[in-house]
């Protein structure tokens, strides 16, 4: 949520200030600092809070803190930032207030990279093929300036014939990218079109024949080619990305891809483990595979959440990510997940927003931040978040009505919510919970008896209030929690 004080906006999600002459340099820690003191208008914040939030498990000197409150004083007007001596500092200007959301939104273009083909002759080879359209689509996913088709929905038209304008339609964007890739011995040769499905126009296209150890230069032309193009249908200017190559090892970035194609799916994500294993073994500073990899690890919490184990085992290897780059989207991701559900709610919201920030476009980026404000009771908010990921993701069939039948169950939304959940070919034990909640609050005892009776079996050998403890018990508010238990005694109570 932007905040709008004085003359200033805080824009959450791209981490950036706005005065009344545009931007304002601002340093990522400046900026944590000054957004958690804006949460909390005219309330003392202590410089240990200060510390633990902006730098999480990291000691650092006691003028480091004063360094940046000076920097944000000069910034800003002086008195909006006071000191109160012994205790900390609190925000003293004028009232924040939620911000309006930006009326431009919609106009962004929007854009489909469909999986390129695999011409090598080798089925072996799709890993490959489909690991380079990964990659073009996470690269372009980082400029805000479009809405890209996360991979699970482009994918949906693999070996179809790839009528454009079909495609086009069915994922509601503007433009396609499609093209192929032939891998042979330490060659590659990459063809790939931008076109316009509206009007059918081939706005760009190109043949790259090139060495292997040249792909990260090919992609990195590829994501600039479209950007430019679409650049023209936006007011913003879009600047040079050029990246970094994330590593110098061909045999790492293999394995790394064979772990893209394994993560992308909900029930192959811990199948990539070994492959980002093997990847950071071969190149030990290759940042995006350890990003993945902290990713992966934090979420076997949600198959395992008696384990709060996997969750500081994320954060180590995130940490190792982050600290080769700070601006590795999934390390950022994985550190506000593990701070998530370890209850570090100030820690999460700093992380899952610059996991944001660094890819607006990634839909599952979005789909947790969404369950974070379902649990620091923003569910209202939750819900814009998860219409969002599904725009760019339409296709993750059951996914978001599972959250959003979360969301709407906090909300007090209880028809949305069951039916929602009747969407839903398996419904998960969280929110199988939550619907014998929604049952109980319609009055739908023997429904709500019934499910109720599918949690006890899915959890045979637990006690209700164990079951609760596992599937119930994230909520900052605690009183969330109580009541869901009470509903849920209540009901157990009447079989």
């Amino acid at each position: 949520m932007d905040l709008e004080f004085g003359n200033y906006r805080l824009k959450r999600a791209e981490r950036q200030l706005l005065g009344p002459q545009g931007p304002v340099e601002l340093s990522a820690r400046s900026f944590d600092i000054l957004a958690m003191l804006l949460d909390r208008p005219n309330e003392v914040i202590g410089k240990t809070e200060l510390f633990d939030a902006v730098w999480p498990g990291v000691v650092v000197e006691e003028n480091t803190l004063q360094v940046h409150i000076s920097a944000l004083r000069k910034l800003l007007s002086a008195e909006m930032i006071a000191t109160v001596h012994g205790r900390g500092y609190k925000y003293a200007g004028p009232k924040p207030f939620a911000a309006t959301a930006d009326a431009t939104a919609s106009s962004r273009p929007s854009i489909a990279i469909l999986p390129f083909d695999n011409m090598s002759g080798d089925p072996e080879q799709d890993y490959f093929s489909d690991g380079i359209t990964e990659d073009i689509i996470a690269e372009l996913g980082k400029f805000k300036e479009f809405l890209v088709i996360a991979r699970n929905s482009s994918f949906q038209f693999r070996g179809k014939g790839k009528d454009v304008a079909e495609v086009a339609k069915k994922l509601g964007v503007q433009y396609v990218v499609d093209g192929s890739v032939r891998k042979i011995d330490n060659r590659v040769r990459i063809t790939v079109q931008l076109t316009d499905a509206s009007s059918m126009a081939h706005i760009w296209g190109e043949r790259y024949d090139r060495e292997l150890d040249d792909i990260f230069a090919i992609q990195d032309e590829i994501t600039q080619m479209i950007a430019a193009r679409l650049a023209r249908q936006t007011r913003t200017a879009i600047a040079s990305r050029a990246r970094s190559r994330p590593t110098d090892n061909m045999s790492a970035y293999e394995f790394y891809l064979r772990a893209l194609q394994l993560a992308a799916v909900y029930d192959t994500v811990l199948e990539a483990e070994p492959f980002l294993r093997q990847a950071v073994k071969l190149d030990p500073r290759f940042a995006a595979a350890y990003a993945m990899l902290s990713f992966v690890e934090s979420i076997k919490y949600y198959w395992d959440y008696n384990n709060p184990g996997h969750l500081h085992s994320g954060l180590e290897i995130a940490r190792t990510a982050l600290g080769l780059d700070p601006d590795e989207a999934y390390g950022h991701l994985a550190t506000g997940f593990a701070h998530l559900y370890l209850r570090q709610f100030r820690q999460a919201e700093i992380s899952l927003d610059r996991a944001v920030a660094l890819n607006p476009n990634d839909p599952f980026i979005l789909s947790i931040r969404a369950i974070f404000l379902n649990h620091t009771d923003r569910p209202e908010q939750g819900l814009d978040e998860i219409t969002e990921a599904q725009r760019r993701d339409p296709y993750a069939v059951g996914w978001y009505d599972d959250f959003r039948g979360v969301l709407l169950t906090t909300a007090g939304r209880y028809r949305e919510a069951a039916d929602c959940y009747a969407k839903v070919v398996t419904v998960t034990p969280w929110s199988l919970i939550r619907l014998v909640v929604c049952h109980s609050e319609l009055g739908e005892i023997k429904q709500a008896q019934d499910v109720l009776a599918k949690v006890k079996a899915h959890y045979r050998g637990l006690s209700l209030d164990q079951i609760i403890d596992t599937e119930v018990d994230f909520y900052q508010d605690a009183t969330v929690c109580v009541r869901y238990r009470a509903i849920l005694e209540r009901i157990d109570d009447q079989e």
